[in-house]
């Protein structure tokens, strides 16, 4: 992008990724990469997995203007476009839960892929209005998964940007469908669009249904950890902000049409990662004596767990000039930290009452 003056929606800015990217924006982003942040439209439809209260912060900042509202509804879209004269657009509105997209796929459907259908069609009409230098200035960040390459063997390769896709859930075959989408709309309506896939973000405002936040709460409190069938599924980690930091990146520098991988540079089987977070919290809260013989428990394995993923994210590393900072070791001290200074925040989703929010109920 040739601006210096940015206008950004964000969509499933009160989710896990998209709360964490709007402080990001809104705190250190411009002054590292140089440029200003005018505005942040954050548009959430604050579904289960929506938390205003992960915006809390931000109460006050005339930058942020948050707009309840579902990417599936086009005129409501072009009129924030118009309204706010956005000239970059980050999509990260998505239902990403496996095991829900299992027991009820349809959502996964709607929002994922017929939401960025509806997402990309009302950004064409929104480009193609633009002036020549307006629409040299805009661009549109669609963010994806590494789930949509599928599985990997022990010894197979780390999934690369030329990978080919090969989903296993009803969740990662509609983030390929939306990938799809997104390519199509660069090489047949020229809409200046960016893709980036990533690994298993971590880190502060993630949903408690996730495996690292879920297994933190549990060993606070005591309770039975379920890994599912032998722990030895082999995840990529990469902690929330540092994915953030090549959102942003992506946005700015990446090539149209080119596809970047984000990735931890850090494989570990789901066991080994439960271990972690109990010496994790035993470490900030010595008094618990917390022992892995006590808490873990084997429980069946989903339907179609995909085995091993892997990011190869070299091309971001050599091209556009990102590294993640963060080692396994020092995020999920952030993390464990960051959840046992925000209990409430946690209290406040088991209890139920966060949702009032999206009800106008505070």
């Amino acid at each position: 992008m040739a601006t210096q003056d940015l206008r950004i929606l964000v969509t499933g800015g009160a989710g896990f990724i998209g709360s964490n990217l709007v402080h990001y924006l809104l705190g250190e982003a411009g002054a590292e990469r140089g440029v200003t942040i005018q505005k942040v439209v954050n548009l959430d439809k604050l579904t289960y997995a929506g938390n205003r209260s992960s915006l809390a912060a931000l109460e006050g900042d005339a930058r942020h203007v948050f707009v309840q509202g579902d990417i599936l509804d086009g005129p409501l879209v072009a009129g924030l476009l118009r309204e706010h004269n956005i000239n970059a657009v980050m999509h990260l509105a998505a239902e990403s839960h496996v095991d829900r997209s299992i027991d009820g796929p349809e959502d996964f459907i709607m929002t994922n892929f017929v939401g960025t259908f509806r997402l990309l069609e009302t950004a064409r009409a929104y480009h193609k209005e633009r002036s020549a230098a307006g629409k040299a200035d805009f661009r549109f960040l669609h963010v994806s998964t590494d789930e949509v390459f599928g599985s990997l063997s022990a010894t197979d390769p780390a999934f690369s940007e030329t990978t080919p896709y090969s989903p296993n859930s009803p969740y990662s075959a509609s983030k390929a469908g939306s990938d799809h989408l997104a390519r199509a709309y660069v090489h047949t309506y020229g809409l200046p669009v960016v893709t980036t896939n990533c690994s298993n973000n971590y880190g502060p405002y993630q949903f408690p249904e996730k495996l690292m936040p879920l297994m933190i709460h549990k060993v606070l409190h005591g309770e039975k950890l379920p890994v599912y069938g032998d722990g030895s599924n082999v995840r990529d980690w990469l902690y929330v902000h540092d994915h953030c930091r090549g959102l942003f990146l992506a946005l700015l520098k990446g090539v149209v049409g080119e596809t970047y991988n984000i990735g931890g540079k850090c494989e570990m089987k789901n066991i080994d990662v439960v271990h972690a977070i109990i010496a994790a919290v035993n470490a900030e809260r010595p008094d618990l004596k917390r022992t892995a013989e006590e808490l873990i428990t084997y429980v069946k394995d989903r339907p179609g767990h995909d085995r091993r993923y892997a990011i190869d994210c070299s091309r971001i590393e050599r091209e556009l000039g990102w590294q993640p900072l963060e080692t396994f070791a020092s995020g999920l001290r952030r993390t464990v930290r960051w959840y046992l200074d925000n209990e409430a925040w946690i209290d406040e989703i088991h209890s139920g009452k966060y949702q009032l929010q999206r009800l106008g109920v505070e």
